[in-house]
């Protein structure tokens, strides 16, 4: 996808200006995101469906519930989506390029989420030595981090070592994390995403579902989230 490092604070600012106040995304708007972001679904298409859904909501007679969640738009986000990339067939135009980033900026992020890496609060079992996978990921951050203040790498390439550096924390969390607690986390999930399941599709239920959990444990535990769309 095309490489907007200010995917979520877009779409968070848009979709307050929508709704006319302002409202502190919520888990399942965040994890939501996190789908679209991972599905490569453009920056553009998202802020579209925004747009349609609301502006579907404002032809309503009645408005007696405002709109509380992301998840509303999820439909129109998809509809959106497609209706861009049938545009798109036969088109040679150029993909918009990302905002330049500050090597220094970035090497300051990495260091920052190195620090809270090393605070977090992992649970351990045994065979599974969790703190020590922590400390060595932070020392990764700090690798990172030099050699982008040193030299700035492409931007992807650093994001795909990010990324692999959140799955392995994610695994290990989830391989610890008690049963009874995971069933919490399920449980929650499942009850904040009631109310919009009707308008996702059956592949986006399940990838929001994971997302949430995987946001939900990390939180839970003081794991920062590493990639370079959470820098803004």
């Amino acid at each position: 996808m095309e490489n907007y490092f200010n995917y979520f604070t877009e779409i968070e600012e848009h979709f307050q200006r929508r709704r006319g106040t302002i409202l502190l995304l919520s888990t399942l708007d965040w994890a939501l995101i996190e789908t679209w972001k991972s599905a490569g679904i453009p920056l553009e298409a998202v802020l579209r469906g925004i747009d349609a859904a609301f502006d579907k909501y404002d032809q309503r007679p009645t408005k007696s519930k405002k709109v509380n969640s992301l998840a509303y738009c999820a439909q129109a986000v998809l509809t959106a989506a497609e209706d861009m990339k049938e545009a798109a067939v036969g088109s040679d135009s150029s993909s918009p390029r990302a905002p330049g980033f500050d090597a220094a900026e970035i090497a300051a992020y990495l260091r920052g989420n190195a620090e809270r890496l090393e605070k977090a609060r992992l649970p351990e079992r045994e065979g599974f030595a969790t703190g020590t996978l922590a400390r060595e990921g932070a020392r990764t951050l700090r690798v990172l981090a030099d050699q982008v203040a040193s030299k700035l790498p492409p931007l992807e390439e650093l994001e795909r070592h990010l990324t692999i550096l959140e799955e392995k924390l994610f695994a290990a969390l989830l391989a610890v994390t008690a049963d009874a607690d995971l069933v919490s986390v399920r449980a929650e999930a499942d009850r904040d995403m009631a109310p919009y399941r009707r308008n996702m599709t059956a592949a986006q239920v399940e990838q929001l579902h994971k997302q949430y959990v995987h946001k939900r444990l990390l939180e839970r535990c003081g794991v920062p989230r590493l990639s370079l769309f959470y820098m803004h």
